[in-house]
């Protein structure tokens, strides 16, 4: 990593940017211009800590995963997101491998969307970002490591999620992911996480073998579907979960909502008030 110009570029970008642009309130009086390391960190998922040794020049070699994060949370063009990848010392992501990239445009859809719980995947369902309100109904998306932060293994093989299946259900879930996946895979055949991805899916699970020998061509279609979600301090909340895909990107967004003026409206409204403020504590 080039010295210090990664740090120094990062924090320009985050004093430049208005908090109303990433959603945030103006709140009291700020000493400085832009977003504060603690906003800007919340953003990116990262320690404040972090990216203080990162502006500082003391934290070198910063991952992929970290720069688009903060990319992202800095709402940088395509321009300027490519140069904090070179200044890291990395290559931006190549054409021809599963997209991650959420867009300034799409940022803003999700930033008007802010109350709403919110998670995007990306083609091969890993996990790019979720919103504080998705992890205050489903659980904190940042303690997920390594392939427990795709969608697939954590259905075939992990620990699922909040939501109440009935075995059945599960099943159908499962064979519908199995299937998707191996159509992005054949579309993306040179992308080497997703190769890898497989790889070990295929080592670890033989009904994920049996899925994908027999999986249908194309895939079938996701649509809106009831949900309901068992949450640990409020109970079980009856939910519609619609997923809305960025075509060009190929990003799913699954959106969390409750039929206004119901109980279970109220529940989502206290899940998330509960799990917001234990995030902020």
């Amino acid at each position: 990593m080039e010295n210090g110009a990664f740090g120094r570029t990062v924090r320009r970008a985050r004093e430049r940017i208005a908090p109303q642009v990433v959603g945030l309130p103006l709140g009291g009086r700020r000493r400085a211009p832009g977003l504060r390391r603690e906003e800007l960190a919340g953003l990116a998922g990262i320690s404040v800590d972090y990216l203080t040794r990162l502006e500082q020049g003391r934290a070198t070699s910063p991952s992929a995963q970290v720069v688009e994060a903060l990319a992202r949370g800095l709402r940088l063009p395509d321009a300027e997101r490519d140069l904090l990848f070179r200044l890291a010392g990395l290559a931006a992501p190549a054409t021809g491998l599963v997209p991650t990239r959420i867009t300034p445009s799409v940022q803003r859809l999700l930033d008007r969307l802010a109350g709403v719980p919110l998670v995007v995947y990306d083609a091969a369902w890993n996990l790019v970002t979720a919103n504080a309100p998705y992890d205050a109904l489903m659980g904190e998306t940042s303690a997920l490591r390594g392939n427990e932060r795709n969608g697939v293994w954590r259905n075939v093989l992990g620990t699922g999620s909040r939501t109440r299946q009935t075995t059945d259900e599960h099943e159908q879930q499962v064979t519908r992911l199995v299937a998707d996946l191996r159509m992005t895979a054949a579309h993306y055949p040179n992308d080497t996480s997703l190769r890898r991805l497989v790889a070990e899916l295929h080592a670890a699970s033989p009904r994920f073998v049996e899925l994908w020998e027999t999986a249908t061509d194309p895939a079938p279609a996701e649509r809106s579907r009831h949900k309901v979600v068992e949450h640990p301090a409020v109970g079980p909340i009856s939910l519609d979960c619609d997923t809305l895909v960025v075509a060009e990107d190929n990003l799913r967004i699954m959106a969390y909502t409750a039929q206004p003026g119901t109980p279970d409206a109220d529940r989502l409204e206290l899940a998330i008030v509960l799990g917001t403020q234990s995030l902020i504590d």
